[in-house]
């Protein structure tokens, strides 16, 4: 027999294809060793490699032996002479064409289904860790008394090994009844199919060995009943207490009796037995699996369901409320004043200021046109609120990053060169106030302008990490080399200020072998030849926050909004990290995914849903940051009592730090996360029922309201459909707090198709302060339950009101009624985040109008505030206005809105000038006009001067009577102070007049 002659070719591609897979192979894992170098977290690449190695090839050696085996037996055990029957004639040409090719296949087969194995095996690499550093949870399950670390820990790991072994055994079963049958050891045809001794004894053992499997499956079934997912509830039930838990019992004893029938016919040589077994093993799991539970159900318990179901769901309703860290809750029945009297804010003056007006969510066009100042700097789509302190009062403030943006770049200028190595980074925070804005409408900015000037402070303002930081960067020059990174535009025409990175963070990449390593990864043989990269260049890569946090701790379910702060002159992303187990006994499944979900993240891109599946119980257990100079990443111990968190720390060598390295200032920016309280007041919606005969009725069940602001019109919100409200920061005092605390805020309205409000929902959010201490009262859950016969407006009903509403403003900034204002064709109206807080008995609706014209350009301006209390509505220019119209002149205190009144006509965009500076009581005043004087003695002066002195004395009457608390004389000072600004106004010749007021040694709550 000639042997056919290898073609060079062929071998050249062969081995060519080898060197190419190879090299991807040892560019990525190099890349990705050195990537964990530089960050310092080497052993947690080293742990993560080795579980998934030694996973892969555990269940790949495990897979392919036992197919091995199989097919070598089962061929070895193969007859001599096989029957003459047609069967076997026909089978005599598939030996001979397969005989060639034997040895081949029986190699490679095992080995390919040993490869997908081995990657099913690694896919679970968390599982044995978990395991072998299982924690107690010090808590039993009511049911079985097993502690809570067995279904957390132990529980899922066995279920993996059973369904694992069990595909393992299936596919070696079919390799074996496909090698007897063509070699002659299963004959079909005749009198029924018929086995040689050997093939009775081979697959028998592995028969047996496939129900053993089972027995231990049903045996497990027993405990996975404890998160099955009910029509009511997850968890036992009463069907699966009395039906479901004996029937697996008794499953299991048959299934071991099964695999003792398979045994015996070894020795009684029938397949008798075994098949008799299995056939009633299969009718005891129809009938006393399936049909005996299904009569429980329908004859025992739906006639009485409420008693009985009862205590199981009052485990359910305990187990979810620890589980998702609600069992301590602070519920209270609030009845709120529907009555919009005068002083009716008297006793909540100080919970006004904190009414934050300019929404993170509207404002980044604004952001962009005021601050962006070159197209190669951006800011998010969604800016993140945190607060500062500002003349020792903490400030509730709108940040955002000025990031890269590589498609500002000139169409003419990108190149290689200038997106991975000139264009590098952004520069420095853009913050304004939360509650100010400018007499155009503006955000009032305390920290503006490239270089970045304000009330921050001094910090490194260059962003090489960060939520638009390009793929990867090349940085570093080599000394005395000119700096290549660019900063901003500055000096004269065409002058630029650039920089030279100096940070620890990326890899060094001189050598000629690391060039290479990315040069493959990238695909950029660039990156090897380009004289941008030299011995001191640094390749900056995997620079996105959440990112970095995910890769070093990659058990870890990852926050999906990153937020970045000052702390200690370096700007650091702070991401919240979760634990999250599905295997919490009688917690009730959830899906993380659709709990985060709201109309931020549907139209945010740096706001993510996050991802995961159902979850039973979660817990904040980190706080990590990112150093956006140079990508280090810090992960702090937040929840250190959570079992699942040691684990993962003794698992990964505790590369999470305790939280007592937290520092001081950052400590003052760590905030309750937004997915958290997501998901627990989607949980809350039902489970702030505690009784569990309410809890089966369903009759006091909350929905999460829909965003009114989303809809087409901005104003309605009929129906449950469309994206959520989501929550929102502000300053807010709670029924029982004495001062407003910084806080995370949410309403509720009962299910289906009512829009009323049925319950409100406040977090402290406010985490610590420069102590680097936890605040006592922070992630304290405050809920007010609306009494169940009284109807109070909702987020829905206000839109609607707010859309048909045909007010005249307080200010008469318009001539418009609200209802006019919103139709206008001239420009268009978006609706600023709709602000709910229980105040003046009480609750208050808050929200900012924002006006856009109609050109390209064009950018958002706050001009209007609308309230609501108690079904009556008022708006204005200004909050104070709104408020003033609401309460009759009297709404306990001034509300921080900077600025005058708008008298720019709607539809238009004007160029809002420099924000005007805050007088002391942070109010705005204009600036003295050249040629002002000093009023004379009151009687003696003309109209215009004796106005001005009138401004004078009624502001200074104001600022005293704010002191005192006393909101009836602060009222009527404020009056006369309008008066007089009218009476100035109509004698000045200009139309304009100055005023300065007197510095108050009390600074008003505006300043907040």
């Amino acid at each position: 027999m000639l042997r056919t002659r290898r073609s060079p070719l062929a071998t050249a591609l062969v081995v060519v294809a080898g060197v190419i897979v190879l090299g991807l192979i040892w560019s990525n894992l190099w890349t990705e060793k050195l990537w964990y170098d530089s960050v310092g977290y080497s052993q947690v690449f080293r742990t993560e490699l080795l579980t998934k190695v030694a996973m892969f090839l555990a269940g790949g050696a495990i897979t392919g032996a036992l197919i091995a085996v199989s097919l070598v037996v089962a061929h070895r055990q193969r007859p001599i002479y096989a029957p003459s029957t047609p069967e076997q004639d026909n089978l005599d040409r598939y030996r001979e064409m397969l005989d060639p090719f034997r040895r081949v296949a029986f190699v490679a087969v095992p080995i390919v289904f040993g490869l997908f194995a081995g990657v099913a095996a690694q896919a679970q690499w968390k599982l044995p860790l978990l395991w072998m550093n299982r924690q107690s949870f010090g808590t039993k399950d009511p049911e079985f008394g097993l502690d809570i670390g067995f279904y957390v820990f132990t529980l899922p790991l066995l279920g993996f090994l059973v369904s694992f072994l069990t595909m393992a055994l299936v596919l070696s079963l079919v390799a074996a009844v496909l090698t007897h049958y063509i070699y002659g050891g299963i004959s079909l045809q005749g009198n029924g199919p018929r086995t040689t001794s050997a093939a009775r004894v081979h697959l028998s053992l592995l028969l047996a060995g496939i129900v053993l499997l089972r027995a231990l499956a049903y045996w497990l079934d027993r405990y996975d009943l404890t998160t099955s997912k009910g029509r009511l509830f997850t968890g036992i039930g009463y069907t699966d207490k009395h039906a479901v838990l004996p029937t697996k019992a008794i499953l299991a004893i048959a299934a071991l009796l099964c695999a003792a029938l398979f045994v015996s016919t070894i020795w009684t040589r029938t397949w008798r037995l075994p098949l008799l077994g299995t056939g009633l093993l299969v009718v005891c799991a129809v009938l006393i699996g399936g049909i005996y539970p299904a009569l429980v159900q329908n004859f025992s318990v739906r006639p009485s369901e409420p008693t009985k179901e009862a205590p199981y769901i009052k485990r359910n309703i305990d187990a979810t409320r620890a589980a998702y860290d609600l069992k301590d809750t602070k519920s209270q029945n609030y009845t709120p004043n529907t009555n919009a009297s005068a002083g009716g804010l008297r006793k909540d003056a100080a919970t006004v200021p904190g009414i934050r007006l300019v929404d993170p969510t509207i404002v980044p066009p604004t952001f962009r046109q005021l601050q962006g100042r070159v197209n190669y700097y951006q800011f998010a789509d969604a800016l993140d609120v945190d607060r500062y302190k500002i003349n020792g009062q903490s400030t509730d403030t709108v940040i955002a990053a000025r990031e890269l943006d590589l498609n500002g770049i000139p169409e003419g200028q990108r190149n290689w060169v200038n997106q991975h190595a000139v264009y590098t980074h952004g520069f420095g925070l853009v913050a304004a106030y939360g509650n100010n804005r400018t007499d155009q409408g503006a955000p009032e900015f305390m920290e503006r302008d490239i270089p970045p000037t304000g009330q921050l402070g001094k910090y490194e303002p260059r962003i090489y990490f960060g939520e638009s930081s390009p793929t990867y960067s090349i940085v570093g020059a080599a000394a005395g080399a000119a700096p290549r990174e660019l900063d901003y535009p500055s000096g004269t025409e065409g002058g630029e200020t650039k920089n030279t990175y100096q940070g620890k963070g990326g890899v060094k990449v001189g050598s000629w072998t690391r060039k290479l390593a990315y040069a493959v990864k990238y695909r950029q043989y660039n990156i090897m030849l380009s004289d941008v990269v030299n011995d001191d260049s640094r390749l900056l890569d995997h620079r996105e926050p959440r990112e970095r946090v995910e890769r070093v701790a990659p058990w870890l379910t990852v926050d999906g909004n990153a937020y970045p702060v000052v702390v200690d002159g370096r700007i650091k992303w702070v991401i919240d990290g979760y634990t999250t187990s599905s295997r919490y006994p009688y917690s009730q499944l959830a899906s993380i995914g659709d709990a985060t979900s709201d109309s931020l993240t549907n139209r945010s891109q740096n706001v993510q849903a996050v991802e995961g599946g159902q979850v039973n119980y979660i817990r904040n257990s980190v706080k990590a940051t990112v150093d956006a100079y140079d990508g280090s990443v810090d992960l702090y111990a937040w929840d250190d009592q959570d079992p699942i968190l040691k684990a993962w720390s003794k698992a990964f060598g505790n590369t999470v730090k305790p939280l007592s390295q937290i520092d001081g200032t950052l400590m003052s920016h760590l905030r309750y996360p937004e997915d958290l309280f997501k998901v627990q007041r989607e949980l809350l919606a039902r489970y702030h029922v505690t009784d569990p005969r309410a809890f089966y009725q369903g009759n006091d069940a909350w929905q999460i309201p829909t965003d009114p602001t989303q809809s087409a019109a901005g104003a309605a919100a009929s129906g449950s459909n469309g994206p959520v409200i989501p929550p929102y920061y502000l300053s807010v005092a709670m029924p029982g707090q004495s001062s407003p605390s910084f806080s995370l805020t949410t309403a509720f309205i009962p299910t289906g198709d009512r829009q009323n409000l049925s319950g409100y929902m406040a977090v402290d959010a406010d985490a610590g302060d420069q102590t680097g201490k936890k605040k006592p009262g922070y992630g304290t859950i405050r809920l007010l339950e609306m009494p169940r016969n009284t109807t109070i407006d909702g987020p829905g009903q206000f839109s609607n009101q707010l859309a048909s509403n045909e007010q005249q403003p307080a200010d008469g900034s318009t001539g418009l009624n609200l209802s006019q204002l919103l139709r206008q064709n001239s420009a268009q109206i978006e609706f600023g985040n709709l602000l709910t807080l229980p105040v003046g008995g009480g609750l208050l609706y808050v929200e900012p109008l924002y006006v856009r014209s109609t050109g390209a350009n064009s950018y958002p301006l706050q001009r209007y505030v609308v309230v609501a209390f108690g079904g009556k509505l008022a708006w204005s220019g200004t909050l104070d206005g709104a408020l003033d119209q609401l309460f009759g002149g009297n709404s306990g205190a001034s509300a921080g809105d900077a600025g005058t009144t708008p008298t720019t006509p709607p539809g238009t965009s004007p160029s809002p000038s420099p924000s005007p500076s805050p007088s002391p009581s942070g109010t705005t005043s204009a600036p003295p006009q050249p040629g002002g004087t000093t009023p004379a003695p009151s009687g003696t002066l003309p109209p215009q001067q004796q106005a001005v002195q009138d401004i004078q004395k009624a502001y200074q009457d104001s600022q005293a009577a704010l002191k005192k608390g006393d909101w009836t004389a602060y009222g009527q000072a404020q009056k006369r102070l309008g008066e007089a600004i009218n009476r100035a106004l109509k004698s000045s010749p200009s139309g304009s007049v100055s005023v300065t007021p007197a510095p108050s040694s009390t600074p008003s709550p505006s300043t907040k």
